[in-house]
Parts: C-alpha cells; structure tokens; sequence
C-alpha cells in the first residue's frame, strides 16, 4: 500500500528573530504573521500547505456517474441519486448512450434527458448532468428546449455537459449518419452557438452549415443565469480542448498518461483567445473502470479484486496494474492510497470528480457511502 509523503521539503534555516508574512508591517500591512523566538522555516512551509488544504476542501466537488447502458432500472437510478444526494455528493451524472453492445438486445438503456427530468422531479438539492450529451442525437434547438425545461423541474440544478459523440455502432443502429470527426466537432461547435442564443436571447436566427434556427422562440429560459455550467467532455488536443476555451465552464479529461500535456494544451488554446486559463474549471471523470473502490477491510479488498478480475476477464495482477496506472495512488485500495490520488490530480488543478461504483444497486451505494466516509472527508 502506497500513501502520500505530507512532509515539508524545505531546507533546515534557523533565525532568532521574528518574522512576517505579508507586506512590511512599517507600511501599514494588515496581514502579519509575527512567530517571536526560534523560528523553524519549514513550519511556514507546512503552515501554507495546510491553508492550501484547506482551500481546496471547501471548492473540491464529487459526484456520481451511472452508464444506463449497463442495464440500471430508473428505481436503480433514483435510489442511487437520492442515496448520493444525502451522502453530500455535489452531483448526479449519466452516459448518454443508446445500448451497450451487439449482445444488448434484452438489457435496458434508459434515455439520458428522460432520466434526468424525472430525477429532477424527484430530488431536491443534488444537481443533475450527463458525461456527455452526443450532439448528433438530437437537433440543438429541441436540445435547448430540453435542458431549459430540466433546469426548470430541478429549480436551477442542472450540469449541461456536451460532446461530438463517437460510438459508431450507436449511429449505424438508430440510422443517424456518422461524418469524420472534423465534421462532428463542427457540428458540436454550431449547436453550442444556438445552444446558447436560444437560452440567452428572444428569438434568435442561426444560419450554419450544419444548423439553422429562424427567430426561434424557446421558453422557458434556463433558471440559472445567464445559462447552466457547460461542461465539454475529451481531450482531443487539436479540437476539443480548443472548444473547451471557447465554449465551456469546465472541460472533463481522464486519467492518461498524457493528463498533464493535455493541461498545458488546454492553456495554450486559452491564451490563444485571451482566455484566463484558470477561468475554465478542470473536471476528470473518475471511471477506473469498471469503478473505484475503497476499504479498510483486507477481506474485503481481496474479495473485490476477486470479482473485479472476473467483470475485466482479466488476471489479477492485470486489474490491479490498471487500477493503479497512470498517477500516483489508485482507483482501489486502502484510503490512503485513493486519497494519494485525488491529492495529485487537485494538485494539478481538478477541483471537480465525477466518480463512477460498481453495482447497479445496493452494492453501488455502499461502495458509494464507503466512499464519502473514508475518501471525500479526507480531501
């Protein structure tokens, strides 16, 4: 089991004299710090981290996330939701998707917008968000219509996150054509321009190459101003993160190899435009397929990656070289090593997670309870 080093690295320094954090107190600064006596500096060190801790716990936000395609019943989807909302997750969130695979034929895939709009009606104070709506499977005007009218039902709690879609097999099966990526990612970028005029302007016209609006009107108006938080999903260097610059309130990236490359990308599309890069909120989609999972339970653990290994048709050792692949800590394990994880990804700016359980009932909202006991109140 791996844990965190939370020790300071600051060189040993010695002074018998007080000292000050801020300006110089002689030019009227407000804010001193005045430590009389032997002073250790790696104590101001370790001070500051904390305050920076401290920070980061009250602006970090979990959320669950469910893929209907696996088969949830909307009982399964509002149990979890509800459950989610007492435990204090900030958020609910769903895959947009049709079916799971060719083998699908009996297996539910509830539809993402229908799911959402009845867990508006039926929740309270958790807010509400697909990882990600595909653009392609509905016209962005009845989109806009659609996400209003859930803002509305949820009284201002909705997460609107958006993507060019890619699961070919979805497209082919359900007859919408599948252009080039180039194509998808224009046709994202048109839709979030009407997207938006129909939720901040009176009847607005559009004349795309791909889509068309002509003095639209569409009430009601999202509750929360001047529109819901958009929340682009991928890492694409060339297009997607550039569209997160333009468009979005949040981007949502994964666990790669390339995590860090993809931030600084993601800076560069943002001064490119004059963006302030910090102005773009950084979300990952805590997946560690086929889910994260925490115990201080050695039992328990072994058990789970038991069945883990038998859901991935995988050896042992594979599942746990892939749960702990990529950064530091991992997706399973002890708390401490969950808790190394989310440290270093905050530490690179994420302040926000949607995490996915394995289970489609009671064991997701244990592993999701287990979760926000032994996890969230650490971070």
């Amino acid at each position: 089991m791996s844990t965190a080093s939370r020790s300071g690295g600051a060189a040993t320094r010695w002074t018998a004299n007080p000292f000050y954090l801020g300006a110089n107190p002689k030019a009227g600064s407000t804010l001193i710090l005045r430590l009389p006596g032997v002073v250790h500096y790696s104590f101001l060190l370790n001070m500051l981290r904390a305050i920076v801790k401290g920070l980061s716990r009250m602006k970090v936000k979990f959320g669950v996330h469910i893929e209907p395609q696996l088969g949830y019943t909307y009982s399964q989807a509002l149990a979890i939701a509800k459950e989610a909302e007492r435990l204090g997750y900030e958020s609910f969130w769903c895959s947009d998707h049709l079916f799971l695979n060719q083998n699908s034929a009996e297996q539910n895939c509830l539809e993402a917008w229908t799911l959402l709009a009845a867990l508006a009606a039926e929740t309270e104070t958790i807010r509400l968000g697909t990882t990600v709506t595909c653009n392609s499977y509905r016209h962005p005007s009845l989109l806009a219509k659609i996400a209003a009218s859930v803002d509305m039902i949820s009284n201002g709690r909705l997460w609107f996150g958006y993507g060019a879609g890619w699961k070919k097999i979805e497209y082919k099966a359900y007859g919408y054509d599948f252009p080039k990526v180039q194509v998808r990612m224009d046709m994202m970028e048109e839709a979030l321009e009407i997207i938006k005029l129909l939720w901040t302007e009176p009847s607005p016209t559009y004349k795309g190459k791909h889509y068309s609006i002509e003095n639209a009107f569409s009430a009601p108006k999202p509750i929360q101003k001047p529109h819901p938080p958009i929340l682009i999903g991928g890492d694409g260097e060339k297009r997607t993160l550039k569209a997160v610059a333009k468009y979005a309130d949040y981007c949502n990236l994964f666990v790669t190899p390339k995590l860090e490359r993809k931030l600084d990308v993601l800076k560069e599309h943002c001064a490119d435009i004059g963006r302030d890069y910090d102005s773009v909120g950084k979300s990952l989609f805590a997946q560690g397929w086929p889910g994260v999972f925490v115990s201080t339970d050695e039992e328990e653990l072994e058990l789970h990656w038991t069945r883990r290994s038998e859901i991935l048709g995988t050896p042992r050792e594979k599942a746990i070289e892939n749960a702990n692949a990529h950064a530091p800590g991992s997706w399973v394990g002890y708390p401490e090593e969950l808790t190394e994880r989310f440290e270093y990804l905050i530490g690179l700016g994420f302040d926000f997670f949607q995490v996915v359980f394995m289970g489609l009932s009671q064991d997701y909202i244990d592993s999701s309870k287990a979760f926000s006991e032994l996890v969230m109140k650490r971070i």
